[in-house]
């Protein structure tokens, strides 16, 4: 169709033309108001919600307040002030308590209470909490929202995560809320906190996920949420919700100089809470996977020296005998890097994965060994929880110890070593004499009387030993080597800078 034929047809007349403009114009208007409004929608969605009164008011039935009394000796005989050495009020009032003491001798035992929160999960009457809210409690009772109380009886608690489980009877089924995954959440995501704060009753507080993987040595499983949704006293054991009214967490602690809310409060996430409770549910205690190995921190030398390319892993620096990682052939001096197909970052994880392993499951464990990688096979045993998680697991020394054969004077031991430095009599090898007060050695903590078990992962029996692996060490232009030392039979590794004196 060319122009003229345009110009003629009735329906590309000018008034059709202008029709068609303003029907474009309509609906691109009406397309970008929609645009607009889906916009605001997922800003909305992003943003702070209009209101938490919904949820809260579906969520609230199902929070409890806790009680407690506990039957205390009289008199204040157990609070001594704590003084510095030798100070001339340490015994005044250690001989004013001590008359205390002698004077209510017989007298009758005082009842305290004390309160905090929970959470029931199950409408048979399941009740979720803190362990030091009802720790050595002599009656627990649990308040419902409706002011309802009844007594409640401990299922089974577990003080390494601080978490407890509680039973209460009821004729009728009761409002629960269940857990969510915390593993979900992402930091800056809105969360609601409800609990019992002062013991001023059901309250609710809102804020956001403000870090996850919080260790404050609480425990040996320590990987809080922080959040700074208001957690004061009183909420210790109490929900915190996700916007979808699932528990993520159970808020335990609080970081305060005032002892009220600051903004930092912590949790116990839900993946971690959850397999623990149904373990106390199920069985009434907790059934933790157990390795047996004693392991510590991978520092930056120590990294280097082993061959890594960063600090990662968890150092294995003692083996159990007859336990999983002796039969598997874990030898000590590996890096596990790896456990059951989870990467170790750091030391720390390794306790709390070992602990989620199912009983008698067979693992691969990949470890570093002589610089170079092997995968073993454990069959993972159950831990006694007598004893320590991981058989031990070796905190953090104050300062990686670092060293060269010039920084230190070590010998043979013999008879009079052994009575200077009080070694066992069946102890042999090479014994640390001396260390020089201005070397690196001294900086990082070793001293006399350390024993140097191996040097680069190879056992010695010689000073002559020593000296020449480290300098073969540093003749192959390798910064550090690794040196293995035992103090009153707590062995660990030590990353030597051979380039120092």
């Amino acid at each position: 169709m060319n122009r003229a034929q345009i110009a003629e047809s009735p329906s590309f007349s000018a008034a059709t033309i202008r029709r068609q403009i303003i029907r474009a114009r309509v609906i691109g208007v009406a397309l970008v108001v929609v645009a607009l409004v889906a916009t605001s929608a997922v800003a909305h969605a992003r943003g702070a919600p209009e209101s938490f009164a919904d949820l809260a008011a579906e969520l609230t039935p199902a929070v409890v307040n806790i009680a407690t009394t506990q039957s205390i000796s009289g008199g204040p005989a157990e609070l001594m002030p704590q003084f510095p050495p030798g100070s001339p009020f340490e015994k005044l009032f250690r001989d004013f308590l001590e008359r205390q003491k002698r004077d209510n001798q017989g007298a009758p035992k005082r009842r305290v209470t004390s309160l905090g929160s929970g959470f029931i999960i199950d409408p048979a009457g399941y009740v979720v909490t803190n362990n030091h809210v009802i720790a050595e409690a002599d009656e627990i009772t649990v308040v419902l929202n409706n002011k309802q109380e009844f007594p409640a009886t401990v299922v089974g608690h577990d003080p390494k995560t601080d978490l407890a489980l509680l039973k209460i009877e009821t004729e009728k089924p009761l409002p629960f809320v269940s857990f969510g995954d915390s593993d979900k959440l992402r930091v800056g995501d809105w969360v609601m906190a409800i609990g019992n704060p002062f013991g001023l009753g059901n309250t609710v507080t809102a804020g956001i996920l403000s870090a996850r993987g919080r260790d404050i040595n609480a425990g040996p499983y320590d990987d809080f949420l922080q959040t700074d949704a208001p957690i004061n006293r009183g909420n210790s054991g109490g929900p915190l919700f996700d916007m979808g009214g699932k528990v993520i967490g159970i808020n335990t602690a609080i970081f305060s100089p005032s002892g009220g809310s600051v903004g930092i409060g912590f949790s116990v996430p839900s993946a971690l809470a959850a397999p623990v409770i149904k373990q106390l549910r199920e069985f009434g205690r907790t059934r933790r996977g157990w390795l047996g190995v004693r392991i510590q921190t991978v520092t930056d030398d120590l990294a280097e020296s082993l061959g890594l390319d960063h600090a990662r892993g968890a150092l294995v620096a003692d083996v159990t005998p007859d336990s999983p990682a002796a039969k598997a052939g874990i030898e000590v001096g590996d890096v596990i890097l790896e456990f059951n197909n989870n990467g170790i970052s750091e030391m720390r994880d390794l306790p709390r994965i070992v602990a989620n392993t199912q009983i008698g499951k067979l693992v691969d464990v990949v470890v570093l060994r002589k610089r170079k990688t092997k995968t073993l096979v454990v069959t993972i045993a159950e831990l006694n929880e007598t004893q320590p998680v991981l058989a031990a697991v070796t905190p953090p020394q104050e300062s990686p110890p670092e060293a060269r054969e010039m920084g230190m004077t070590f010998a043979t031991i013999n008879d009079d070593l052994r009575g200077r430095f009080g070694l066992a009599p069946a102890v042999e090898g090479v014994v640390v004499t001396e260390v020089d007060p201005n070397s690196s050695a001294a900086e990082r903590g070793i001293r006399p009387g350390d024993l140097i078990a191996e040097v680069g992962l190879e056992e010695i029996t010689t000073p002559a030993d020593v000296v020449a692996k480290v300098r073969a060490a540093r003749e192959a232009d390798r910064r550090s080597v690794l040196l293995l030392l035992d103090r009153n039979g707590d062995q660990r590794f030590v990353a030597v800078d051979v380039g120092k004196g």
